[in-house]
Order: C-alpha cells, then structure tokens, then sequence
C-alpha cells in the first residue's frame, strides 16, 4: 500500500522552515549551476556550428555581390570592413595591440596569402563558376599541404592520409574531365586553376602555422591581417578595375555587411573561441561543412543544379579530407 498526505489549507500556508528554504535554494542554485555547465558546453559547438553556417553562405552570397561591384573591390571591401569591426571591438575591450617583430612573417603570410589571395582569386574564379563548384574546389588544401609536408619538412605520413589524398585528387580530375568543363574557353580553364591556385595558397599558410607560429594571438593578429589585405586590395582593385565600382545599391551594401563583419570578422573569431575548447580533428573535420553547404546554399538560392560530376567530385573531395583530417592512431595531428 501506498500512503497519501494530504494538505489542509493552513498547513499549504504555512512558510517554508529555515533548513527547507535553504535546500530548495541549494537545489536551485544546483540545478541553474547545471544549466550553465551544459550551456558552456555546448557554446563552442554553437560558435563553431554559426561559423560554418556563414562561411557556406559567404560562396553564394559573394556570387550575388560580384553583380553590383567588381571582384578586386568587394573582396577589398570585405576586408576594410571586416578590419574596422575587429579594431572597434578590441578598442571598446582596451585590447588593440601592435604586432611584434616576431608576428610579421605570420602577419605577412595570412594577411596576403589567406586573405588576399585566396579571396581575390575566389571571387575572380566566380565571375565565371557557379559559387557551390567554387566552394568545393577551394577547399583541397591538403592535396597540397601533405606532398608539401614530406618533400619540404621531411613529415612522415600514414598511408590512411595518402589514401585520402589520392581520393580527393580524384574528385578534382573528376570535375576538370572534359565532358564536366569547355577546355576550349580560355576563361572556364583559368577560373578553375584559379581556385585551385587559391587553395595552394591556403595550405601554404597552414604549413608555416604549423612549421613556424605567431608570439601574439590569432585575434590580436586578425584586424593587421585584414587591414595588411584591404590596403593592398584598394590600389590593386583602382589600378587593374579603374574606379570604384560598387553600385551603392540596397542589395550591394547587404552582400557586404555580410561578408565583411559577419562571415569575416564574426566567424573568425568564433572559430578561434571554439578551438580553445574543441579537438584538433573535431575542428578540421567540422569545417569539411563549409564547402557542402555553400553548395547547398548555392542550390536552394541561386538555382545552380549540380551535375553528376559535381555530385561525384564534391563526394570524392570531402571524403579523401575527412580521411586525411582523422587522427592517426597514436593521438597525434
């Protein structure tokens, strides 16, 4: 048998006890305490997880800004705007800090290379590329940066990587097979060597990260970088583009507060907080997301159907990355 208690009116009245009081503040405060826990938790998955949203939008959204301003401006623009967020941020947080003699090379190397390069030769390359095929194919870093580990830096590699970038070189050779591109227009050639020449400067960077570092942080870097990139975007972009050409329309200015301080000034930060707290091979294997949907985005937005050699190259690519970006047995890279 069960027992029942029942209340009266005056006894459902009555105050709580001192020692009652106190345990159902002690539960609360355990139960706000575990709230929080779960929710730190949970935050870098959240940052990171906000990051790959924007930086897959930014393929297609870049694709929309090219129509209201030419390549070389917006992708200066960009970072201009992205520079003034992240120098407005650390001023009103008292944290703007010039770079060290030591951060120069690696200022020098993200600042032209990562930023410069890759996003000038990304949005060149989709003046004449769909923005998802674009995505894919300026995401084969380590098609370059494992050959170039061995023959430069003497880094031994397991064959499970190897396997991984002979997969993703596959996918590559599938979408430059000639029924999947006209090697006869000049322009489609070049837009494709473009973006792979884009993710070679991309994996050069992560070699000398790797091989070589920075005394500052990341995000006391990333404004120098940018600002290093826009000052050399600007006269790059009057001298080869002439003019100013943004169109100052509605659409122009929303294309650009998106790439400037959401997908490059936000997202950077958020991936540099959420890799304090998440795994190495969790990270690299998330970002494997970024290309998959820019294609996707790409598809729902502006209309680009992916043929079967997209759909076979993309899967091809990300797959050899994900057996690439895998731990090796030993708990190392």
């Amino acid at each position: 048998m069960s027992a029942s208690v029942t209340l009266s009116p005056v006894s459902a009245r009555r105050p709580l006890s001192a020692s009652a009081a106190l345990g159902s503040s002690r539960a609360v405060q355990s139960l706000g305490g575990a709230v929080v826990r779960r929710v730190s938790r949970g935050g870098p998955a959240l940052l990171l997880g906000g990051a790959i949203l924007l930086w897959g939008a930014n393929w297609p959204v870049m694709k929309l800004g090219l129509n209201h301003a030419s390549p070389l401006w917006f992708s200066a623009l960009r970072f201009a705007l992205g520079a003034a967020c992240l120098f407005g941020w650390q001023a009103l947080r008292g944290e703007i800090r010039r770079p060290r003699r030591a951060d120069l090379p690696v200022l020098a190397s993200i600042g032209l290379l990562q930023m410069m390069l890759f996003t000038a030769l990304g949005a060149l390359a989709m003046t004449h590329l769909p923005a998802g095929r674009s995505a894919i194919l300026s995401y084969t870093t380590p098609i370059w940066v494992v050959p170039a580990a061995v023959l430069i830096f003497g880094e031994r590699i397991e064959g499970r990587r190897w396997a991984g970038i002979g997969l993703a070189g596959l996918g590559v050779l599938v979408l430059f097979n000639p029924h999947a591109i006209d090697w006869r227009n000049g322009e489609i050639v070049a837009a494709h060597a473009m973006l792979l020449a884009a993710s070679a400067a991309w994996a050069a960077c992560i070699l000398h990260l790797r091989y070589g570092g920075a005394v500052s942080s990341a995000v006391q870097l990333a404004p120098w970088q940018m600002l290093l990139a826009a000052a050399v975007l600007l006269p790059l972009a009057a001298a080869i583009e002439g003019p100013f050409t943004g169109d100052g329309s509605a659409a122009f200015w929303a294309c650009l507060v998106f790439v400037g301080p959401l997908a490059t000034a936000f997202a950077f930060c958020a991936v540099n907080a959420a890799s304090r707290r998440l795994p190495a091979s969790a990270m690299s294997t998330a970002m494997l997301a970024v290309p998959v949907t820019g294609l996707a985005i790409a598809t729902a937005t502006l209309g680009e159907a992916p043929g079967p050699d997209l759909i076979l190259g993309a899967g091809a690519i990300i797959l050899g990355i994900a057996v690439s970006a895998m731990p090796s047995r030993g708990g190392r890279g």
